[in-house]
């Protein structure tokens, strides 16, 4: 009688099926809304690296800049310094010279300490403008050591702001070719989730307890538990072998570059639970998505791929108080998602 009151339900009442296509909209949006903040995330973590990278840049130019101005400076004083002694050359030349016209007018009997005054003036002169050019050639040389050493500063920064061009541009490279890989790794890892759930849904047949909502395969406790208990009935074990073996050939399709795994989620419903084994439904949530989970692992699967979580009576699929409700509440969930 019960079964056949719940046929006659189905046909009248499409509140369900509402809530479901609604529940599956959210999903899908909550799925997109992770990937999303996934690529972001990594995105930030590798601009943060290239971010570090240009500032060391910078600080390199600045400190070239600085030290090619400082170089420029003294280059300035090294000039300004070469001119005075040119200046004081001249003007010992031309002392010189006068000194030479004062040799040339002396009489030719001249009185000899004049004579030997004016050579020892014209010595002195001498040595001045020998020391003066002895100068001006040091002067010459700092000079020119100076501009080489200026030329070199110069193409030090250059290149310096061309590796800065090249690290921009090789950021917005990685950014690009970061969110192509994102994006591809998302389709490859829908394409594999519906290949699987498909292939769960050959498995196990078309039954009502067990469905395909958005992104997750859905099992009602019932199918595993008893009501109240983790352990997985003894009728359980052949429904968990054709999971075991799904995921198994999931494993060998799924080439190994990429990360996934399949989460074991357990949901109650909002009645209370309160005994010596499970003090709350959070541990009956978690015991049970355990329990399946060491299931698995002893059929083979790799425990790298699976994850267990438990969530209590907090993620409802319908908050209706009915017991159709609370039963579609109390399920077991298989997600594929990126590790």
């Amino acid at each position: 009688m019960a079964l056949g009151r719940r046929g006659r339900d189905r046909h009248i009442d499409y509140w369900p099926g509402f809530v479901d296509a609604l529940s599956t909209l959210l999903l899908v949006f909550v799925f997109l809304l992770s990937v999303f903040m996934l690529t972001q995330f990594f995105l930030t973590q590798e601009m943060s690296g290239k971010d570090d990278v240009m500032q060391r840049l910078q600080a390199q130019i600045r400190q070239l800049t600085e030290l090619l101005s400082l170089e420029r400076a003294t280059s300035q004083t090294t000039e300004g310094e070469l001119l005075a002694m040119r200046a004081s050359l001249e003007a010992s030349e031309a002392e010189r010279t006068r000194l030479s016209g004062n040799l040339a007018a002396v009489p030719v009997a001249p009185d000899r300490g004049q004579a030997q005054a004016l050579s020892r003036e014209m010595d002195l002169q001498k040595d001045i403008a020998a020391r003066a050019a002895a100068q001006i050639e040091l002067l010459n040389q700092q000079i020119a050591a100076l501009r080489r050493q200026m030329a070199a500063l110069e193409e030090a920064l250059n290149v310096s702001e061309k590796r800065d061009v090249e690290s921009q541009a090789k950021i917005s490279d990685l950014g690009r070719r970061l969110n192509v890989a994102l994006a591809q790794r998302v389709q490859e890892l829908t394409r594999f989730r519906s290949e699987f759930f498909g292939r769960l849904r050959d498995i196990l047949g078309n039954r009502p307890d067990i469905r395909v909502v958005g992104d997750r395969f859905v099992f009602q406790s019932e199918v595993f538990f008893d009501p109240g208990s983790a352990t997985p009935r003894p009728e359980a074990r052949a429904e968990l072998d054709k999971l075991a073996a799904a995921i198994l050939e999931l494993e060998k399709n799924i080439p190994p570059d990429i990360s996934w795994a399949l989460r074991i989620d357990g949901h109650t419903d909002s009645r209370p639970i309160a005994t010596a084994q499970f003090p709350s439904n959070w541990e009956l949530s978690a015991a049970r998505a355990i329990a399946v989970v060491q299931y698995l692992i002893a059929k083979g699967v790799s425990p790298a791929h699976l994850i267990a979580a438990g969530f209590g009576e907090y993620q409802p699929i319908d908050t209706g108080i009915t017991d159709e409700a609370r039963a579609r509440n109390r399920r077991i969930e298989l997600k594929l998602t990126e590790r």
